[in-house]
């Protein structure tokens, strides 16, 4: 399979499940727009193994609804146009409910602001690009917890995972007729350093106990499948949630 010529957009490339993807796609050929916050020397090694002509580095805070109009510019400026939009950035950040209101709320409108508000915003500034040149395809990193909810320490990831479903499904249903298409990935438990905390909390063998596997996914587990999507061959399948999660929760 062959990404030769596309183009593409990943938020929260330089690191876990966005840079295995980021990379996927450029060993399949792409163009990548490689955003990140803070994980700029992950963002550049990609750059300097790639070559300046096939990747970017793009900073951007998604916390900050400001920067997100200025991250989908520079990645048109870079790749002259946008194929598909790999919506994966994200937190994971506990808030117990134990926490002061105040203090609870923060981190409730923080996760809330990177995980859907900034995709809500790349979405609505995709759709004008996409409508625009007659086709594309958005891809949201989503989660199981969308689907089976998680515990009480994370409401606002929860809550922040349901309204991406809610949103890509209805993007695929509003939008096919101009050949625009949108497909959810939902990972359970994925072996990065964002759900690292919640193994040391919680133990390695707590996790490992609910899937049905005998390890944990990892992020190559998910990558190709990215690039399937942006291949086109599963245009027919928008609106789909496709579920890794280890057989921890179909549904």
């Amino acid at each position: 399979m062959s990404l030769k010529g596309q183009n593409i957009l990943v938020t929260g490339a330089s690191k876990g499940i966005g840079f295995a993807i980021a990379e996927e796609l450029l060993k399949q050929g792409a163009r990548v727009g490689v955003h990140y916050y803070s994980g700029k020397e992950k963002a550049n090694a990609l750059v300097a193994k790639y070559g300046a002509d096939r990747a970017r580095a793009l900073q951007a805070d998604l916390s900050d609804s400001d920067t997100v109009p200025q991250l989908f510019k520079m990645a048109l400026d870079f790749l002259g146009s946008l194929d598909s939009i790999v919506l994966n950035a994200g937190v994971f950040t506990p808030h117990s409910t134990n926490m002061a209101v105040d203090d609870w709320f923060n981190i409730w409108k923080q996760t809330l602001a990177v995980n859907l508000d900034s995709a809500g915003l790349l979405t609505k500034l995709a759709l004008d690009h996409f409508k625009e040149q007659k086709a594309g395809r958005l891809i949201y990193i989503g989660s199981r917890a969308a689907f089976r909810g998680e515990t009480e320490e994370y409401l606002a990831y929860a809550a922040s995972k349901g309204g991406l479903t809610s949103l890509a499904r209805s993007v695929a249903r509003s939008f096919g007729k101009l050949n625009i298409k949108s497909f959810v990935i939902a990972p359970g438990f994925t072996r990065t350093a964002m759900a690292e905390q919640f193994i040391r909390e919680y133990g390695e063998e707590k996790v490992l106990g609910e899937i049905a596997l005998n390890q944990l996914t990892e992020v190559t587990d998910i990558a190709p499948l990215v690039g399937f999507m942006c291949s086109g061959a599963m245009d027919h399948a928008t609106g789909t949630t496709i579920d890794i999660n280890a057989g921890s929760y179909i549904h």
